[in-house]
């Protein structure tokens, strides 16, 4: 039996040829799946205000008292496949806060406290957002408060996603978020409000957001 050395040398280079052609399919495949998924904007939702609420919680004395924002503006770019690219824009114009007592509501807004003729409005910019279990997020970021601003940690949950079924391709959301800070680490109440044994330190805040996206 004869051995084709030229036969073998030819199968050799096939192999060789092969596997260098399948090398580089196999990365340019993983680099354009890389890319494609780098590109990906984070989804775009509106901030549907009509079914949203800013709430918090102070203690006068021993008793907690409670108040609300009514307005709040949010650009929100979510997407927990893409937590990289998502952001969490919040801006809360202090004017609107609504404890219920006209007295008490300007008080706030006065210079003891926001002073918000000359700080209208606080502000809350994510920096990051990560994943801290099922459908439990945290954005980390910095609050601005007056003329202060702060680290500051936003734990969220994603209540649900579904199709919107009133609106023609349009997807809804739900947020809740929970967290709480100290008035005085942001100059909130001055003077006399500075000390906390009448108005308390610790503030509990909520916010539930419904969102919309186009599809």
């Amino acid at each position: 039996m004869s051995f084709d050395f030229n036969n073998q040398k030819n199968k050799f280079k096939n192999h060789v040829k092969k596997a260098i052609y399948l090398s580089i399919t196999s990365f340019l495949f993983i680099t354009l799946t890389a890319f494609t998924v780098i590109d990906r904007d984070a989804t775009d939702w509106q901030l549907d205000k009509a079914h949203s609420s800013i709430k918090f919680t102070i203690t006068h004395f021993f008793t907690p008292v409670t108040g609300t924002f009514d307005d709040v503006d949010a650009t929100i770019n979510f997407d927990p496949e893409n937590l990289e690219e998502s952001r969490i824009d919040v801006t809360i114009p202090v004017e609107s806060v609504n404890t219920r007592n006209e007295r008490r509501d300007n008080h706030l807004r006065s210079e003891d406290f926001f002073n918000t003729s000359q700080w209208p409005n606080m502000r809350f910019v994510s920096s990051s957002i990560e994943q801290t279990g099922e459908n439990e997020f945290v954005a980390r970021g910095e609050l601005t408060i007056r003329d202060v601003t702060r680290e500051f940690d936003l734990p969220f949950q994603l209540l649900g996603v579904m199709d919107h079924p009133m609106q023609e391709n349009t997807r809804v959301a739900g947020i809740s978020a929970k967290a709480e800070l100290m008035r005085t680490d942001f100059g909130v109440g001055v003077g006399d409000w500075a000390a906390t044994a009448v108005v308390g330190d610790r503030v509990n805040i909520e916010l539930n957001l419904e969102l919309t996206t186009s599809i």
